[in-house]
């Protein structure tokens, strides 16, 4: 079985590197986070009585 030369390496590097690359991008633009309905009532705090 005849190892492949250097340069076919290259390629395969730079093919799977760029493939990597364009998933990641694809990904990162198409993916839309769902927005909350309402933050008013989401957050509700009330105030700390600190007895020290």
């Amino acid at each position: 079985m005849p190892q492949m030369a250097p340069l076919s390496w290259l390629t395969l590097f730079t093919v799977f590197s760029l493939t990597l690359i364009l998933f990641g991008i694809v990904n990162y633009f198409l993916s839309s986070p769902n927005a909350p309905e309402s933050t008013s009532s989401q957050f509700k705090t009330q105030p700390f009585n600190w007895k020290w």
